[in-house]
């Protein structure tokens, strides 16, 4: 900190820097100690980039550091001394490397993992090359030489010369393998001195963005604009606050986004747009692509490694201006960052589940303040967090009321599945959603099934003693899939569904009938002639599956989507008039405390991908508590309703965002080992923070307790301040650090 430094300053301590060398290498991922010499003391701090002397010939080599300490680790007098500070120590590498050192801080992590988070691991990709035969010498003597080839018996010499001599140049795959060049043909010419041979540097360029730019004039309706210029009066602030653009589902929030992108490209920045799910990169990016062209990239998970390496690539040597993608996507190199986009800020998946486990939306916001650049969320269904931040003040809340167009919001109607099963009906279809989906198919329109689960079924069970099959490895039931085959999603073991039931011999076992495959074939049924597309994890394994399904159901190549949760979010079908929603409380018996807020915010998205072309949508919620208050203010689209409840609950109870919450997460495979260290983080917990202070649950078994042979244990640590917790856990990290009898534990912190 600025205090504890003006400490060492004033006192003429020798100081130390940490400093990392190279990330990608094993031996060379961790922090080497150097002495600071005085006339660098001011230039030193985390992300600076140094030349340090590295190994037995003291070769100077490049650095990061990453800390700063008034104590030396090692014996001082055999440390080395940085020898000098980058010229250019604003680097894009120097400003990631800080933002690292703020996760490590936040999160808690090690800088290694952080930096690994942060910075694009150079891994062994080579750069693609392209290799040219470019004619150099005079025509003249180039014809002069074809004439003496006509009619000889060096036929390949021949049609290389008279080609190359036509085009200028030549591809050198295109010269061997079509031509016949080879070496020795070459050689010929590059003696005559009438060509050179040049490899140019080519670009792995994602599938999908060979699209064409179309010129596209942005058209903002009124709202839209007023929407624009609120968050272009709060840019000319000093300190900006992070705009939360809040929008009923269909309202054009992406156009909105488009303006302000527009702003920041006129300024000659750059910016990031973040989506949740690989699933909307093809929409988003067509949109992007046809307002921005070529300025516009992609990353997700699904690019090799070599495409996302060129990618930032790109975007380091400003060669691209708008980079797309999910949380990965936040760490783009950009060299002057103007804005970043988080659209759906709702979505859980912005937070990592990996160390450091970091929240894309905080991650963000840190980031811009570093590099003076500006943050927009959106969202129809915003996270009780964001939207707590913007009541408070701390975000500028900006509202968009109104669809696109002044478009009706769809019709919705609750189904009651209890009355279903009164009237004796036992299809995953009410009748109501089947006489609805008749309708549609008849007005050549399309639907939209959706169902928060994925597979075939869930679990299998003997309806007469209750056995569930489960996974030997991993503490969870294992799910039916085709060729009566049993699978467990985490571990991947695998057996034969059986016959009789393993514990009593009851015959009657079977499979929770209610996966996107069963809805497929149950529709496929019931409207033989309608045209069924799925999309779900099985169907979507491939590279470009995403892109396929869409494409083929945009245009109308099908009557009706069935899926999980990625068809419910920011898709835009103009076609589509009804959505169904199978089983809509499902996602209410997780044991998270997001239930509620998750099943509200999955439904009024699913709610509103129906009805935003020209015709009038509806939607049926099918559920067995039809009552709850999150199925009821989905159906209307009422989020202040829904807030105004389930803050209620979450300030009874002490959750986020009324309260902090901290988890301590423990693995082993040994069992009792686990269970002692624990015990023994609980002991120093309550003897480091009174008791009237924290509230803390555990520890326990975690909601999966075990996983490939490994036990997993938790503790929740809740209270009002988060400094609190932040304390907590850094006297726990340096407890766990000098304590051999956590060598074998693994623990991980996640905060909120």
């Amino acid at each position: 900190s600025g205090r504890s430094w003006k400490k060492i300053r004033k006192r003429k301590w020798m100081i130390y820097a940490d400093v990392i060398i190279d990330i990608s290498h094993e031996k060379l991922d961790r922090d080497f100690q150097y002495r600071v010499p005085e006339e660098l003391v001011q230039a030193i701090k985390p992300g600076v980039v140094v030349t340090v002397p590295f190994g037995k010939g003291n070769t100077l080599r490049k650095g990061y550091v990453t800390g700063i300490s008034g104590t030396a680790k090692y014996d001082a007098s055999k440390l080395k001394e940085i020898r000098g500070v980058s010229t250019d120590s604003e680097t894009t590498e120097s400003r990631l490397i800080a933002l690292a050192a703020w996760m490590k801080e936040t999160y808690g992590s090690t800088m290694i993992q952080a930096l690994k988070t942060v910075l694009p691991v150079k891994d062994k990709v080579r750069a693609k090359e392209k290799r040219l035969i470019l004619f150099t010498g005079k025509k003249e003597e180039g014809q002069a030489l074809l004439g003496k080839l006509e009619g000889s018996r060096f036929k390949a010499r021949e049609r290389f010369l008279r080609a190359i001599l036509e085009a200028g140049s030549l591809d050198y795959t295109y010269a061997s393998k079509e031509l016949g060049a080879g070496i020795s043909v070459l050689d010929f010419f590059e003696k005559k001195g009438l060509i050179t041979i040049e490899s140019q540097e080519m670009y792995r360029i994602p599938e999908g963005l060979g699209l064409v730019k179309e010129n596209m004039e942005l058209s903002l309706n009124q709202e839209q604009l007023l929407a624009a210029e609120q968050i272009f009066r709060e840019w000319q602030e000093p300190d900006p606050r992070p705009a939360l653009l809040f929008g009923v589902t269909g309202s054009g929030k992406t156009q909105v986004y488009m303006r302000l992108i527009q702003k920041v490209l006129e300024e000659g920045k750059q910016a990031i747009v973040l989506i949740p799910e690989i699933a909307l990169t093809y929409q988003t990016v067509r949109r992007f692509y046809a307002m921005f062209g070529d300025k516009v990239s992609v990353l997700n998970s699904r690019l090799s490694q070599g495409e996302r390496y060129d990618q930032f690539k790109r975007a380091k040597r400003g060669e691209i201006q708008v980079m797309v993608g999910p949380r990965s996507a936040l760490f783009t190199p950009f060299s002057d960052l103007g804005l970043i986009v988080i659209d759906e800020e709702h979505e859980p998946t912005y937070k990592s589940e990996n160390t450091p486990r970091y929240h894309a939306r905080e991650t963000a916001i840190e980031r811009a303040r570093m590099e003076h650049a500006r943050v927009v969320m959106g969202s129809a269904t915003p996270s009780l967090e964001a939207y707590s931040h913007a009541c408070d003040g701390e975000y500028l809340l900006v509202k968009l009321n109104a669809r696109y167009e002044e478009r009706p919001l769809p019709q919705v109607s609750i189904v009651d599945l209890r009355e279903e099963l009164k009237k004796g009906n036992r299809s995953v279809l009410s009748l109501e959603l089947k006489r609805d989906l008749e309708q549609v198919l008849e007005r050549r329109e399309q639907a939209m099934l959706f169902l928060n689960r994925r597979g075939y079924a869930g679990f299998v069970s003997c309806r007469a003693c209750g056995h569930v099959m489960k996974c030997p490895h991993c503490d969870v039931s294992l799910s039916e899939h085709n060729g009566n085959r049993l699978i467990c999603h985490y571990c991947g073991y695998e057996t034969v569904k059986p016959e009789i039931c393993p514990s009593c011999g009851s015959p009657h076992i079977g499979g929770f009938k209610a996966g996107t495959q069963q809805i497929e074939k149950v529709i496929e049924k019931e409207f033989p002639k309608a045209r069924v597309l799925r999309m779900d994890f099985d169907t979507t394994r491939t590279k470009d599956s995403y892109e396929k399904i869409l494409a083929s159901f945009a245009k109308h190549e099908a009557d009706i989507l069935v899926g999980t949760q990625m068809i419910v979010k920011g898709h835009d079908f103009p076609n589509v008039t009804l959505v169904g929603v199978i089983a809509a409380d499902l996602s209410l018996n997780m044991d998270d405390y997001h239930c509620g807020e998750r099943t509200f915010q999955l439904l009024t998205q699913a709610v509103g991908r129906s009805g935003r072309g020209n015709r009038p949508g509806q939607a049926v919620i099918q559920t067995y508590q039809p009552e709850h208050y999150s199925i009821q203010a989905a159906a209307i689209q009422d989020y202040k309703k829904f807030y105004k409840e389930e803050m209620g609950y979450r300030m009874l109870l002490d959750y986020p965002p009324a309260a902090h919450m901290m988890t301590v997460f423990g693995a082993c495979q040994d069992e009792e080992l686990l269970k002692n260290a624990m015990y023994y983080i609980e002991v120093f917990i309550r003897r480091v923070s009174p008791k009237e202070e924290l509230h803390m649950i555990g520890p326990a078994a975690a909601s999966v307790g075990k996983v490939k042979d490994v036990y997993r244990q938790v503790i929740h640590l809740k209270h009002r301040d988060i400094c609190f917790l932040t304390a907590v856990r850094e006297k726990l990290e340096k407890y766990i650090e000098i304590n051999s009898g956590f060598r074998k534990i693994y623990i991980q912190f996640d905060m909120n």
